[in-house]
């Protein structure tokens, strides 16, 4: 059998713009510490924002 985390076990942070709490994705692994937003429309909307 694999490895399988639960979803709630997974690192978390707060999206720069919205405010909403996003999780750890495996496409972030290498990069986790610089990401910021939750998706590209946020990372988009972030001059908006501030």
């Amino acid at each position: 059998m694999g490895k399988h985390v639960k979803k709630g076990d997974l690192p978390q942070k707060v999206c720069a713009t919205c405010g909403k709490p996003f999780s750890w994705r495996k496409k972030w692994a290498a990069v986790w510490d610089e990401v910021r937003y939750c998706s590209q429309r946020c990372k988009r909307a972030r001059g908006a924002a501030q």
